[in-house]
């Protein structure tokens, strides 16, 4: 099991293995999300949640990967929200449509912001009591 950080001898550290976990939590959420469609709907609170979390992480890398993830997924998102208001009640074929083109942007999408996740560098870091970069 990855530790979020232990003590050593020099004091307390952040595993570069927990912030690359980190990183990827909110592109993972956003795939599952819009590929199981009615898990989208627990996904906008859950997101909330994950972002919150991780956007302050010691590493400030986790904050950067997080911050895109949630802006492609809220973006387009919100996009949606304000073109379905349009669309008509019996245009299932409308909502179809919007759900492939926002699958076509946001997975591809986060396929390749994990792929950059897993060939960036993460070191351990050192940080103090209260979980500050030192």
């Amino acid at each position: 099991m990855l530790e979020q950080s232990e003590s050593t001898p020099i004091g307390r550290i952040a595993r570069g293995s927990s912030a690359r976990t980190a990183a990827t939590l909110m592109h993972l959420g956003n795939i599952f999300a819009i590929v199981f469609v009615p898990v989208i709907i627990l996904w906008c609170g859950a997101s909330m949640l994950v972002y919150a979390m991780n956007r302050h992480h010691p590493n400030p890398k986790v904050g950067h990967y997080t911050q895109r993830a949630a802006t492609v997924f809220y973006s387009i998102s919100g996009v949606f929200v304000v073109i379905a208001t349009l669309i008509p009640s019996d245009g299932w074929n409308y909502y179809l449509l919007a759900w492939i083109l926002a699958a076509l942007i946001i997975v591809p999408w986060s396929i390749r912001e994990l792929i950059r996740i897993y060939q960036d560098e993460w070191l351990d870091i050192p940080i103090d009591e209260s979980g500050v970069t030192l």
